[in-house]
């Protein structure tokens, strides 16, 4: 009985601690390890759900068997076939979405005001975002380093921007005043009791 009641009592601390308003798109991610990191990740900030979108005979790999697999059970997933899709959805959300490209026109993370409606832009392990992605975000950014590699691990580099985003929603009081509410909230609560 104490636990079912912990258990009600954190699925709706967690709930009221969701960000509608930040998000993560992964592009032809396919690495189970990466993907499921990320997942992780978002779940620990508070987002409620991420776009992946896999082209180019991409496919979203299986998680069945990693081990923050369960973080997939938190976070609702949009599957796309294509960016112009994914990001015309986005749009009509009002997100501006950023992509994470090594470009001459990059700005740092810490430049960002990531207490805005925010779509964050991971590419894959070997290319990155695509050309396409770049070409039609609203910004293009950066983890500023000072090491002789240029670039962090997909989910190491989702983790810092996503830490940075935390940071700065935590310091302007977002996670004080929840952003799922009324029917949502009840529709939502009653799916995750069911998990």
């Amino acid at each position: 009985m104490q636990r079912t009641e912990e258990r009600t009592n954190k699925i709706k601390r967690v709930l009221e601690n969701r960000q509608l308003d930040l998000t993560v798109v992964l592009e032809n991610v396919h690495d189970p390890h990466n993907v499921s990191a990320v997942l992780r990740t978002c779940d620990s900030v508070g987002i409620y759900e991420v776009f992946l979108v896999y082209h180019s005979g991409q496919k979203f790999p299986d998680l069945s068997k990693r081990s923050s697999a369960s973080a997939v059970k938190w976070v609702k997933l949009n599957f796309f076939d294509n960016v112009e899709e994914c990001f015309e959805l986005l749009r009509k959300r009002e997100f501006k979405i950023y992509t994470t490209a090594l470009t001459a026109n990059s700005v740092s993370l810490y430049s960002l005001d990531l207490t805005e409606r925010i779509a964050l832009v991971f590419g894959n392990e070997h290319t990155g975002v695509s050309l396409k992605a770049v070409e039609l975000a609203d910004a293009n950014f950066r983890i500023p380093q000072v090491g002789m590699v240029e670039s962090l691990n997909i989910s190491v580099a989702c983790a810092v921007s996503l830490y940075e985003a935390f940071r700065q929603r935590y310091q302007k009081g977002k996670y004080s005043s929840p952003q799922i509410t009324g029917e949502m909230f009840e529709t939502i609560f009653s799916k995750w009791l069911e998990k």
